[in-house]
């Protein structure tokens, strides 16, 4: 397999589903897991079994629905979780447990009230405790983007050496910038015996607005799997986007990486997450916001109408979106005024256009956006057929 291919793992149906109100129901989860598996996903995190029987459920119907996708189960670094996960995942064609335990200071000494060597040692017996059901293990170190990287390859080497195939370095507060987190996983691909024996997984969050940037980097520097989620949902402030990730990998081809991920249905499955989770998309969110193709001001209407490369950097229908739009506003110039006439049907000189043009204005300090029946109106007192 190349070593350029970044695999994705979507935990819209997991992390996703921890903001509160987003509560999804199986037949829910179920219809976003097919749409999932056509995306291109290369992993579902279906839910976490063991936290209630309806996740358990949904965990179960998914890995006995998909077939041409890895299903995952979260568990804790507890028997009865493994077990319950397991479980879960009877049916699955390709089933993954995703289990594991916090390693930062903060984490091992406050809230699980071990020692750092007894953390390493419950990691071993986790990992192989899963090794008896399942190939596929994946371990998280959570909080390891607050973990002290000698300590963290100690941890990752341990648990590699015990059977994990992937192991997932979170900075699950979202605490890192760019450079750190390169640098830990670049630690960890330089200091970690047998590191090539398992996949390095991002999994950042957007606390301070760097998930994605994290993400990137940490593929720069080593790692072949990114977890993410539609539209950027998660706890918090949310997770890595999933459209952003793969809309930049495949943009900067310079990078050399890519994914499986057919980008054309991106804007489809975000808009059937926001609908079922009840979750609005911003609409300066990028890729799939309803204002990322969308042009208001006069300088870039002119640039865009010239030539679309001047203003995007994707075409529209990559993503699964009709088209680019122009919006008119009291930014926009002639240019784009002559643009939208022309489209309803109205081919003016440059004199009535210039005269339309100041009309247009005195609109468009009035309404927020001038719309078409603003200018069939406009076109009509300009006695313009």
């Amino acid at each position: 397999m190349s070593d350029n291919k970044v695999f994705i793992f979507d935990t819209t149906l997991r992390d996703g589903e921890q903001v509160p109100g987003c509560r999804l129901n199986t037949e829910e989860k179920l219809i976003i897991a097919k749409s999932l598996e056509e995306l291109g996903v290369d992993i579902i995190e279906a839910g976490f079994p063991i936290s209630s029987p309806g996740d358990f459920e949904s965990v179960s119907r998914i890995a006995e629905t998909v077939k041409d996708v890895t299903v995952c189960g979260l568990s804790r670094a507890v028997e009865k979780d493994i077990i319950c996960a397991a479980e879960a995942l009877k049916k699955a064609k390709r089933p993954r447990i995703h289990t594991g335990l916090g390693t930062s200071d903060q984490h091992v000494f406050t809230k699980l009230h071990l020692t750092r060597e007894q953390v390493i040692e419950r990691g071993v017996w986790a990992v192989k405790l899963a090794k008896k059901y399942v190939e596929d293990v994946e371990f998280y170190a959570e909080d390891a983007g607050r973990t002290d990287n000698e300590y963290l390859a100690q941890v990752i080497e341990a648990v590699i050496a015990a059977g994990a195939t992937v192991v997932n370095i979170p900075d699950t507060t979202g605490y890192c910038i760019p450079e750190e987190y390169g640098q830990k996983i670049k630690y960890l691909k330089e200091n970690v015996k047998g590191i090539d024996k398992a996949i390095i997984s991002t999994h950042c969050h957007n606390d301070l607005g760097m998930a994605t940037a994290n993400s990137i980097t940490g593929v720069q520097n080593g790692a072949r799997q990114i977890e993410c989620t539609i539209n950027g949902i998660g706890e918090r402030a949310g997770n890595t986007s999933l459209e952003e990730v793969v809309m930049a990998l495949r943009k900067h081809k310079w990078l050399d990486y890519y994914t499986d991920i057919k980008s054309q249905h991106l804007f489809g499955i975000s808009q059937l997450v926001s609908q079922t989770m009840h979750m609005p998309v911003q609409p300066n969110k990028a890729i799939v916001g309803s204002n990322a193709f969308a042009h208001s001001s006069g300088i870039h209407q002119d640039g865009f109408i010239k030539n679309r490369d001047n203003y995007e950097i994707i075409d529209p229908a990559e993503v699964g979106v009709n088209a680019s739009s122009i919006v008119l506003t009291a930014r926009s110039g002639r240019a784009a005024l002559h643009h939208k006439l022309k489209a309803l049907g109205f081919e003016l000189q440059t004199e009535t256009l210039n005269v339309a043009y100041e009309e247009f204005l005195k609109v468009a300090d009035v309404v927020s956006v001038v719309e078409d029946d603003n200018l069939h109106e406009l076109m009509k007192k300009l006695k313009v057929a």
